[in-house]
């Protein structure tokens, strides 16, 4: 495997955790109501575990609320339990019909947590990036050890190598520092 397909393959990895990361953060709540603060909660739906974007309409009608309606009137008591059985901490509204889920205002301490949250994903992302920056460097030596590269085309590729893994590493932290800042912000 030339140092090109192994870059390749590094950077589609590096892609990988960060659509990771950004499907994490889209489930932390900041100020503002957003539909996918809920979208990913699971539903025991006939017997197996169903997101609520797949049996119900979600909206945001407020800056405050967020809006579940659910396709079959039935699956309404469903939906609520497992809002209630979530980690969100928010408490669905039933008028027999669809749910409202009223998002208070966050505390301080709350808005914290949520920070370190945040930081916690980054670092999980930041630790795949890394495992893949060893398994592509294995690769590299391997393929010197075989023979099929010199020890400067080696040595250039974990440069590279390296590179990449700054670059991805940066956006990380961006992309954090862009989500804390919306969180902290009252």
């Amino acid at each position: 495997m030339p140092v090109d397909d192994a870059l390749l393959d590094l950077e589609m990895h590096f892609e990988k955790a960060m659509e990771h990361l950004h499907h994490e953060l889209r489930g932390v709540r900041t100020g503002r109501a957003n539909p996918a603060i809920v979208e990913n909660i699971k539903v025991d739906y006939y017997g197996s575990p169903t997101d609520i974007r797949s049996i119900a309409n979600i909206s945001v009608p407020e800056a405050t609320q967020i809006l579940i309606k659910p396709f079959s009137p039935g699956d309404l008591r469903a939906i609520e339990k497992a809002v209630n059985d979530s980690k969100l901490g928010l408490t669905p509204h039933s008028d027999g019909k669809q749910l409202r889920l009223i998002l208070p205002p966050l505390s301080q301490d709350r808005r914290l947590q949520l920070a370190g949250q945040c930081k916690k994903f980054a670092e999980e992302a930041k630790i795949n990036i890394r495992n893949a920056r060893r398994d592509a460097n294995k690769i590299i030596e391997t393929e010197q050890k075989g023979g099929l590269l010199t020890e400067d085309e080696a040595e250039k590729g974990k440069e590279q190598v390296q590179e990449l893994t700054k670059q991805f590493e940066t956006k990380i932290d961006e992309l954090i520092e862009k989500k804390r800042a919306e969180i902290m912000q009252v």
